[in-house]
């Protein structure tokens, strides 16, 4: 039996139908189940790779390592990235503050250095779901070889709201060694997040 006959509902028209059945997977599932719904995130028919993205979101931190894996391992970059953005709800949704799983903060900082955009953006945007936990990371990053990911990374910073991020990016808005890129998304970071701590205050 194929997935799409296993799992017929899972592309169904009706998005109501397609929830209760993401419900019904999360509620009952199986070792099995999260392979398999891993397995769907390569197919071509996109309500199919969506609704299976989300039902893994759904089911949580039992479908990290696997996901994980893909993330780092698959050749397919779509799948890269939808496994970027299942982490980021499964932390969002799942994740306890400091307690995040190691092998998420793990695939996720490896992701950083993918080559393709579509990739360490969706990671980029799923270490900003960790909060102010994500500093130390994004403070990495900056090191990755990627002006485009330096560039994300500093945008990340402006909206984290972490305090540590004023002389972060203070610093590099006054470098003129740097990419212009870089020293421009520094200077509009920093305006940013002080409004942010300003508002949380």
């Amino acid at each position: 039996m194929s997935l799409e006959e296993r799992y017929p509902n899972l592309k169904h028209k009706n998005p109501h139908l397609r929830k209760r059945t993401m419900q019904q997977i999360a509620e009952e599932y199986t070792e099995e189940t999260i392979s398999e719904l891993v397995s769907i995130l390569y197919s071509e028919d996109v309500t199919f790779r969506r609704t299976a993205a989300r039902t893994l979101s759904v089911i949580g931190l039992d479908t990290v390592p696997l996901v994980v894996d893909e993330l780092n391992n698959s050749d397919n970059s779509i799948v890269r990235a939808s496994c970027a953005d299942i982490l980021a709800k499964i932390i969002f949704y799942h994740g306890e503050e400091g307690k995040f799983p190691p092998e998420a903060i793990a695939g996720l900082k490896q992701a950083l250095e993918d080559p393709n955009p579509l990739v360490y953006l969706s990671t980029i945007g799923a270490l900003g779901t960790f909060g102010k936990s994500a500093f130390n990371i994004f403070k990495e990053a900056l090191e990755v070889d990627n002006i485009a990911v330096q560039v994300a990374v500093v945008d990340a910073l402006g909206s984290l709201g972490d305090e540590r991020g004023l002389e972060l990016l203070s610093n590099l808005a006054e470098d003129e060694t740097i990419d212009v890129y870089i020293k421009d998304s520094a200077i509009s970071a920093l305006s940013r997040l002080e409004q942010v701590i300003k508002f949380n205050q």
